[in-house]
């Protein structure tokens, strides 16, 4: 089985209109092929190296990686002498990823990298997040390499990236016992020797997934008496320089093949990566809006696993002489999942285009001046992946939550035992709401697009783009829920008190995701009949919800709030 074959869906995301765009940019103009001869010539010619890469990927993730997912959750990797060992399965599926070049995908080729857009990278991670949610975290931490291309020194990036490149794993060694998402308390101590000219890191580090990779980045306080994010730098620990033992592996509710460690740094040698004082304030929220791009990719092939799990239950299971398919109750479940699949996915690649647009010119401006309209084009669309990050974390966790508790639901008896795959994918699900920042911390990312109006802004642009004739009429509806929208937010600020605009922050923040995937689907539908159902299906549910927290809101005061205050 290919998991990009297999799927057409991924085939009509990277096919559009942006890329061309895109790649020009990423390639600067194809000036690369003059130096590498495995880079592309043109537009043409980089989209066959794409499809070939996530051919090779789907197929790994078919034949490989997804069934070595069940013994995988049932061996887990286990820690000898302070060293993580994997499971049988797990370094199976590195090597076969490895071996495949399928690491460093985004990177840049003077560091051996293929220099791909991030649309065909987080695209990989999709398929392999369906094949195991698991496994995504080990291999998909190769994203942390981003970081030290855009923030370590150039003798860092020679001595780290290409290792990456060559299969090297990553962490991202941040929480502690005591510091969770409040990341300001961190107290793991760097301290700098005069002697040798070295930073070394003392303390622990807890809840690190993949917390014995090869390379990590680790934020330690590095200034004397400090308390806050002001005293918290970035460094790079390599792993063969030693002073890191693991204390145990945290066992797991699900994702049992990533392992998730406790750290102990005893004069533990690092690097100073970037500036001192920019650990928390700069570099940690690059590196957490980078993973919360990574697990919605993780939360959207988690999805898709589900309903496949779903659908094929429904079709093969008889209850009173025909498949459960055919009930009212089950369609109605396996129509709203794949809604939710695909618009939670088209709002996955939606945001990774911004992201590649705007980290791409921003690269351009290392090397060069940006022309005023270059410059333009960078701040648009940083806003706009800014405003998109959360917004597809905090959605696309959720429904994938949904998606895996429906699975079950329609495996009835059976979606409660281990004979089914249902049951490692609703545990595997549960943690993609929860790290790299809770829905809820989600939600208080994306507040303030609600009421600066940044949401309304991309939701009218939206309405303003070309769709097929026949789909007008779910227009229409769609600017009716995002006038009840506007009417929302105006009224909520109205009241001039932050605590009511907090307590409603997440109705908000839905009503605007409801809006802004029911457009993409729209636009998805004009240009694939494919999607005319989802886009029916979405906007149905969407309207409801629209419509149902307007009406919470509408009745609501200040003095409601006492109700729910202990």
């Amino acid at each position: 089985m290919n998991f990009y074959l297999d799927n057409p869906d991924l085939k009509h995301h990277l096919d559009h209109p942006l890329m061309r765009r895109i790649v020009e940019l990423r390639e600067r103009n194809y000036t690369d092929a003059q130096q590498f001869d495995y880079a592309p010539m043109d537009f043409e010619d980089a989209m066959d190296s794409y499809e070939k890469v996530l051919d090779i990927v789907g197929e790994i993730c078919g034949d490989i990686v997804a069934p070595n997912a069940e013994s995988i959750d049932q061996e887990g990797p286990h820690v000898v002498d302070g060293r993580v060992v994997y499971a049988k399965g797990t370094k199976e599926n590195l090597d076969a990823l490895v071996k495949a070049g399928l690491m460093g995908i985004s990177l840049p080729r003077r560091y051996n990298g293929m220099n791909f857009s991030l649309v065909p990278y987080i695209m990989a991670a999709d398929m392999v997040s369906r094949a195991d949610a698991g496994f995504v975290n080990i291999w998909g931490l190769q994203d942390c390499a981003e970081t030290i291309y855009e923030f370590a020194n150039d003798d860092q990036r020679k001595k780290f990236l290409p290792r990456v490149c060559a299969g090297e794993t990553m962490a991202m060694d941040l929480t502690e016992p005591d510091a969770g998402s409040d990341l300001q308390a961190v107290m793991l101590k760097a301290t700098y020797s005069e002697q040798d000219g070295c930073w070394y890191l003392n303390g622990v580090k807890r809840f690190i997934t993949n917390g014995d990779g090869h390379i990590s980045l680790v934020l330690a306080r590095s200034e004397d008496g400090t308390k806050d994010g002001r005293g918290l730098s970035m460094f790079l620990y390599d792993k063969y320089d030693g002073g890191v033992t693991v204390r145990r592996i945290e066992n797991k509710m699900g994702i049992k093949g990533s392992p998730t460690c406790e750290l102990v740094f005893r004069n533990a040698k690092a690097e100073l990566c970037g500036d001192r004082k920019m650990g928390l304030i700069k570099y940690v929220m690059a590196l957490m809006n980078s993973a919360r791009l990574g697990i919605t990719a993780q939360s959207v092939g988690v999805s898709e696993s589900a309903y496949r799990e779903a659908l094929a239950y429904a079709k093969e299971r008889k209850q009173f002489g025909k498949s459960i398919i055919e009930f009212p109750a089950v369609y109605e479940m396996l129509s709203i999942m794949k809604a939710k699949l695909d618009a939670t996915r088209s709002l996955l690649y939606e945001t990774t285009r911004f992201v590649d647009m705007y980290k791409t010119l921003e690269d351009i401006a290392r090397e060069r001046k940006l022309t005023p309209e270059e410059r333009n084009e960078m701040k648009k669309y940083q806003k706009l992946a800014d405003a998109c990050t959360p917004l597809g974390k905090g959605m696309a966790s959720e429904y994938c939550n949904q998606n895996a508790y429906d699975c079950i639901q329609i495996h009835g008896g059976s979606g409660f035992m281990k004979d089914y795959a249902c049951e490692r994918i609703y545990r595997d699900a549960r943690i993609t709401s929860i790290y790299e920042g809770t829905t809820q911390l989600q939600v208080v990312a994306a507040i303030r697009h609600v009421t600066t109006g940044s949401y309304l802004a991309m939701i009218r642009d939206y309405e303003t783009q070309e769709i097929a004739p026949e789909l007008t009429s779910l227009r229409t509806r769609l600017i009716a829920m995002t006038n009840a929208f506007e009417k929302t937010v105006e009224d909520v600020k109205a009241v001039g008190d932050n605590e009511f605009i907090d307590f409603h922050a997440r109705r908000m923040v839905e009503m605007a995701g409801h809006i802004i995937m029911g457009y993409l689907l729209l636009h998805d539908a004009s240009r694939c009949e494919d999607f005319r159902k989802s886009a029916e299906v979405y906007i149905n549910f969407g309207e409801a919800a629209v419509q149902g927290h307007a009406q919470f809101i509408e009745g609501f005061t200040v003095e409601c709030l006492d109700i729910y205050r202990k």
